[in-house]
């Protein structure tokens, strides 16, 4: 039978120690400290862009000393470091549970643009860019959800610092909405489904207001009527058009 010998076991002990206390020291180099050194940690990783470690001491907080002092302004710095660092997920549920969990908050405000922002869809990737894809013709991803987050913005907080941001967000926002209700309009006329395009160009028009597209969306409705042999609301249809359309 193979006997350790004493000098060798004492090194394996040794060591073991050492990868133990290497190990935990590190642990708690990372979790070590109050609420007030773990925020102070959080936001300075913020401030240097280190978002992925900002997002831990953040979290780590936020497990930690959920009624703490800091607690709340933590939150909703992870809300922004998550959005900085991609995790777009991550920033709508954050904001969601803060507003679930203290709607009267002064800044659910900022809880609502952020969501919007996350869900703000500027156009395609790289590669659609590059090769010119018509992304009006694509259904957009999750231009809606961006839309309502700004308009319930607009709607409960009218004077907010992020309001005039997120108005100018919500035309470019409503205009590729009702783009989009256009060519879904117009391939329905070419697949002969006269009402189905009535109602999706009635559609642009009704809940898009101002976009300008939605003088070719009455046109639409006006052709459609027609082929169905509606004329009189063809007419009125076309009569909204030309009136909206000079030189038509």
């Amino acid at each position: 039978m193979n006997m350790i010998s004493k000098p060798a076991a004492t090194a394996v002990i040794v060591s073991g120690l050492i990868l133990l206390t290497g190990g935990c020291g590190k642990r708690n180099d990372v979790i070590q400290g109050g609420a007030d050194t773990l925020y102070e940690r959080a936001t300075r990783s913020m401030e240097n862009g280190n978002y992925r470690n900002s997002i831990a001491y953040f979290e780590q907080l936020e497990a930690r000393y959920p009624f703490s002092n800091v607690t709340k302004q933590a939150q909703l710095d992870l809300i922004f470091v998550y959005y900085k660092n991609g995790a777009l997920e991550q920033t709508v549920d954050a904001a969601d549970n803060f507003m679930r969990e203290n709607p009267t908050h002064p800044r659910v405000d900022y809880c609502l643009y952020m969501k919007g922002l996350s869900y703000f869809d500027k156009g395609g990737n790289i590669l659609e860019k590059m090769f010119r894809v018509d992304m009006t013709t694509r259904p957009p991803r999750d231009t809606q959800k961006s839309f309502n987050a700004f308009q319930e913005l607009l709607r409960r907080f009218p004077d907010s610092e992020y309001s005039p941001d997120a108005r100018k967000r919500m035309v470019y926002l409503r205009n590729r909405l009702a783009v989009y209700e256009n060519h879904v309009a117009e391939f329905y006329i070419r697949r002969k489904a006269y009402v189905a395009a009535i109602n999706r160009a009635k559609f642009a028009v009704e809940n898009y207001p101002g976009a300008p597209t939605i003088n070719e969306s009455v046109k639409i409705m006006a052709e459609a009527y027609r082929r169905l042999g509606m004329e009189d609301l063809a007419a009125d249809a076309e009569r909204v058009y030309k009136n909206s359309s000079p030189g038509t």
